[in-house]
């Protein structure tokens, strides 16, 4: 079995693409629909990120797996007698048919309905029929095992995956921004991800499904009815008082924070009354904490996000796709299927100390939030869509997209600690970085190159 995927730099370089300047604010409309864009994309972003593939208790026992992908390669993952997770490309050696149909299940070995060839849990090719009379016994069995991914590790039970041996170690590609978004998870301590992902198909660029995590902007337009029906406080979505944390390679925060004087009155609560103001229901809670959108923080995981981590209550994107929802619940990958389709996933953690009633409760409301039974998410899948479309336009395509609000009108903040942050209005520095971002990933021809040529966390003005 081969150590890793092995890349080709060849095939990356033959494609001689354009890629636009995005640095001012201004997103031409090709990046969202040009074929060749889209393929360097796959090659240089996702075949080369680290990417979320599950979270731990998802496959707890030997034989567990469960199938995702890593742009458009399908991968299994996969937890082996030894106890170790793996992730192996779901193509047969032989003759490239998939191994496993199901999304997820539990098994001994990965047979081929082709032709028969049988794989272990590790991934080594353990049988072949008729390997003695068709074969002549000359083929090495030991060199056919399926492709497993260059490296495979997690933070804090969530588990990810590259396909490129360069790549730097899990813990440092995620930073302190992306550290910062899986803690918001684990406010209660240890979570449990529970059974079904839900999953749809939109007509529409994965990147705008992405920056549109960070749009505040949208909300009391897009999402009226949610509002007007009482699903939603518009004032609660949409707060004037707002933080962005920009991390390197593409990774951010952005939207509703708790203020410092906030964050100091919570910190004076006893053990007894965070547990008092955390089994309220929602709308008591806000009353108690008007600004915090989600349940108060361990003090374990507030030393693990920071002074400042621990008061943004935006939506975090781990670069490229995993966006985790601001109650902290809820996780989407936004798999690219094409320059104009995109499928989203969203996957469901609990707090393991939830009681039923807890658990019920956040099952009811986040099902209704996003997914394809979400109010939020039928309001933005129209207007992803219409975006894509319009740039298929021949003159339309034409004309960028603007995404100047608060272009150099805001300060960062360094706190003693080193951490940064924006601290401002609605606006749309997060948007503005994550395509900076990009363009930097398409343009490196490599990790090292990447490294040595990516931009610094910002500071100053931005």
């Amino acid at each position: 079995m081969p150590d890793h995927v092995q890349l080709n730099p060849a095939a990356e370089d033959a494609a001689d693409v354009l890629i636009p300047d995005v640095t001012g604010g201004l997103i031409d409309r090709s990046i969202y629909t040009d074929p060749n864009l889209y393929r360097l994309e796959l090659q240089r972003i996702f075949a080369r990120a680290w990417n979320f593939m599950c979270h731990e208790t998802q496959i707890p026992n030997a034989g567990d797996y469960f199938i995702n992908f890593i742009g458009e390669d399908q991968v299994i993952v996969v937890r082996g007698e030894d106890g170790r997770i793996r992730a192996l490309l779901n193509t047969c050696r032989h003759r490239g048919n998939a191994l496993c149909r199901a999304e997820l299940g539990n098994t001994r070995t990965f047979v081929c309905s082709y032709h028969g060839w049988t794989y272990g849990l590790d991934g080594r090719l353990l049988g072949i029929p008729g390997k003695a009379d068709f074969y002549r016994n000359q083929i090495d069995q030991e060199k056919w095992g399926l492709a497993p991914a260059a490296k495979v590790d997690h933070y804090k039970g969530f588990y990810f995956a590259t396909l490129d041996p360069e790549a730097p170690s899990l813990f440092d590609y995620l930073g302190d921004v992306g550290r910062i978004g899986i803690e918001s998870m684990l406010n209660h301590g240890e979570v449990v991800a529970l059974d079904g992902v839900q999953k749809n198909v939109i007509d529409c660029n994965w990147k705008i499904a992405v920056d549109n995590l960070f749009d505040w902007y949208h909300v009391k337009v897009s999402h009226n009815s949610a509002s007007r029906v009482g699903f939603l406080n518009q004032a609660a979505m949409m707060p004037m008082t707002q933080m962005v944390m920009l991390g390197e390679l593409g990774h951010a925060i952005g939207g509703p924070m708790v203020t410092r004087e906030e964050q100091a009155r919570i910190d004076a609560l006893s053990d007894d009354e965070r547990i008092a103001i955390d089994r309220l229901p929602d709308a008591e809670r806000l009353k108690v904490t008007p600004t915090l959108r989600r349940p108060l923080r361990s003090t374990d995981t507030k030393a693990a996000m920071g002074p400042v981590g621990v008061r943004a209550t935006g939506h975090p994107n781990i670069f490229p796709n995993l966006w985790i929802s601001t109650r902290g619940m809820q996780m989407s990958l936004r798999l690219p299927r094409g320059p104009g389709r995109t499928e989203i996933w969203w996957f469901t953690v609990m707090p393991k100390s939830f009681t039923p009633e807890q658990r019920r409760a956040a099952k009811k409301f986040i099902t209704h939030s996003f997914g394809p039974a979400g109010l939020l998410e039928q309001d933005d899948g129209e207007n992803w869509s219409q975006s894509t479309m319009a740039g298929q336009g021949v003159v339309s395509r034409r004309y960028p997209h603007n995404m100047q609000m608060a272009m150099g009108q805001d300060e960062v903040l360094v706190d003693a600690t080193g951490q940064k942050s924006i601290e401002t209005r609605v606006n749309e520095h997060a948007q503005r970085w994550t395509y900076r971002c990009w363009a930097e990933w398409l343009r490196a021809r490599d990790w090292p190159e990447l490294l040595a040529t990516r931009s610094p966390s910002p500071i100053g003005r931005v």
